[in-house]
C-alpha cells in the first residue's frame, strides 16, 4: 500500500475520531439550554445570572441588527479564514514542489 494512501486513511480515521467523540460528549448534554448557543452568549447569560445588577462599562461599537445577520457575519469571517488558510497551504506547496523542480534541474 502506497504511503499517500495511509496517510489519507488515517487522516480520515482522525476526522471520524474527531466527529465521533464530539457526538458522544454532545449525546450526554440533558435539558432545554440551546444545542449550539456561542461561548460569548453563555457567558452572558452566566454573568446575568449570576449578578443581576450587573451593568456592562461599555457598548459595541456595530451590533448587528438580527440574529440571522450575526451568523452571517460568523459564516464569512469562517469562509475568509479558510479561504487564507487554503491559499497559504497552497502556496506553501507550490514553493516546495518548485524547489524540489529546481533542485532536479541542478542536477541535470
Amino acid at each position: 500500500m502506497r504511503r499517500n494512501v495511509v496517510i489519507n486513511l488515517l487522516l480520515v480515521l482522525g476526522i471520524v475520531l474527531i466527529v465521533g467523540a464530539a457526538l458522544v460528549l454532545d449525546a450526554g448534554r440533558s435539558g432545554d439550554e440551546e444545542r449550539f448557543v456561542g461561548t460569548d452568549s453563555a457567558a452572558t447569560s452566566q454573568i446575568e445570572e449570576d449578578h443581576p445588577d450587573y451593568v456592562p462599562w461599555f457598548e459595541s461599537v456595530f451590533s448587528p441588527t438580527s440574529g440571522e445577520v450575526e451568523s452571517g457575519l460568523f459564516a464569512l469571517q469562517a469562509a475568509l479564514g479558510g479561504l487564507v488558510l487554503g491559499y497559504v497551504l497552497a502556496a506553501l506547496r507550490g514553493r516546495r514542489k518548485l524547489d524540489a523542480l529546481r533542485t532536479e534541474l541542478e542536477r541535470t
